[in-house]
């Protein structure tokens, strides 16, 4: 088993060692060879999704730095080249690009939304290079050069409608943010319902960035659904959630169900707004257990007592030690031999025993139904204690026919 390492306290918020930022945000440093490895971090740092990725880099360089002061990887320190995808899509694969091909970069750590996978997929697979991508996603996809350490929809969407159905919640009004992930999940959940009793009142869209919410609060008012499932990301539920508060509709009368709202985007949100409702994830700052407690402990010294961690947070966090193990497994940096090598690979995460499934390079992984409390922690209140293998294709649910 490849046991999670942390190192002790880990230092100040000041750039990370060994890593020279230029002009433009980046970094840069010696090619991988000599005593350094260079690693892409790509995160949009600024625009819309910053809000959720700027976090996600922050514990990517987290590992980064404890796995440099254990010894670093095969014996050579890792240098981590970073790069701002701007929440615009052909900017993620222009960058994706640049790592591979400019600053040679071993793997690359990166994305959060599905319309910024997709841009780097034919980047990572024209160049036969190693994306690690941490986010809950829709599914229907897998990609020899991509290695998904959030969920799939069958640990984390599926767990969600099946906890709403357990609590009467059958009439349901789905809100999303007008891409890839959130259209393909609502095709999902759809499709789901149909198989299992559960009535979708409504459907509707916003682009990434909206800020006005009255009509389509007003249409889930008027709807009058048990609950809502919610697909927006990034700061548009900032807005959502006050504008649902102001209309007089409460949790306790239609509780949100929420798959990108984690602990970070509860701050941005204000727990104030947002109480009471709920979340599906794999995991919590509030998820018990030694390691968790270590990497929360690491987290909070190195960027602040305030700051929280959170499901893509972890995902990221655990994506770097991932790669360690595997890249150790097989003695080399060499991208089809990380892959060869990857496959039972077991983790001790912050979120509990993860494996790394070989065949779809998706992880096995517990999923968690969280409640938002005062404090803007999350709850666990239910899932599916112990871990998922996961199924990106749906290909064990007899209702999912035809939908890849």
């Amino acid at each position: 088993m490849a046991m999670l390492l942390l190192a002790g306290a880990c230092g100040d918020k000041a750039d990370e060692p060994g890593a020279a930022t230029s002009d433009t945000g980046a970094t840069t440093g010696a090619a991988d060879t000599g005593d350094t490895i260079k690693v892409g971090v790509l995160h949009s740092l600024s625009g819309t999704m910053a809000i959720s990725e700027v976090s996600v880099k922050d514990a990517e360089l987290l590992a980064i730095e404890q796995i440099n002061a254990a010894g670093g990887v095969l014996g050579k320190q890792l240098v981590p080249v970073v790069e701002d995808g701007a929440s615009d899509w052909p900017t993620f694969a222009e960058k994706a690009e640049k790592l591979i091909s400019v600053d040679k970069v071993a793997t690359t750590f990166g994305g959060w939304t599905s319309a910024s996978r997709k841009a780097m997929l034919p980047v990572f697979e024209k160049n036969k290079a190693l994306l690690w991508y941490p986010v809950q996603y829709e599914g229907l996809e897998q990609s020899p050069y991509i290695f998904y350490t959030g969920a799939t929809t069958n640990q984390q969407i599926i767990p969600g409608l099946e906890y709403l159905k357990a609590q009467g919640k059958t009439r349901v009004f789905l809100v999303g943010s007008d891409y890839v992930f959130p259209r393909t999940a609502n095709k999902e959940i759809k499709a789901w319902a149909a198989a299992n009793g559960m009535e979708i009142l409504g459907e509707e869209y916003t682009p990434l960035g909206h800020t006005e919410y009255g009509t389509l609060v007003n249409k889930v008012k008027q709807a009058d659904p048990d609950a809502v499932f919610n697909t927006l990301n990034g700061d548009s539920n900032v807005a959502f959630f006050k504008q649902f508060k102001d209309a007089g509709l409460t949790a306790a009368d239609m509780p949100v169900l929420s798959v990108s709202v984690a602990e970070e985007e509860v701050r941005g949100i204000g727990p104030e707004n947002v109480a009471g409702h709920l979340t599906s994830w794999n995991y919590y700052q509030t998820t018990s257990n030694a390691a968790n407690t270590a990497f929360v402990k690491a987290y909070k010294d190195k960027y602040g007592q305030d700051r929280v961690t959170g499901d893509p947070i972890e995902a990221g966090y655990i994506a770097v030690y991932l790669w360690k193990a595997a890249v150790e497994k097989a003695g080399t940096t060499e991208v089809e031999a990380v892959r060869a090598a990857s496959g039972g690979i077991t983790f001790d995460a912050p979120e509990g025993l993860v494996t790394i499934d070989g065949e779809t390079q998706h992880l096995f992984k517990t999923a968690r139904i969280g409640k938002i409390e005062a404090t803007g922690l999350i709850t666990e209140v239910g899932g599916s204690g112990q871990p998922i293998k996961p199924d990106p294709y749906l290909k064990s649910y007899p209702w999912a026919a035809g939908l890849s």
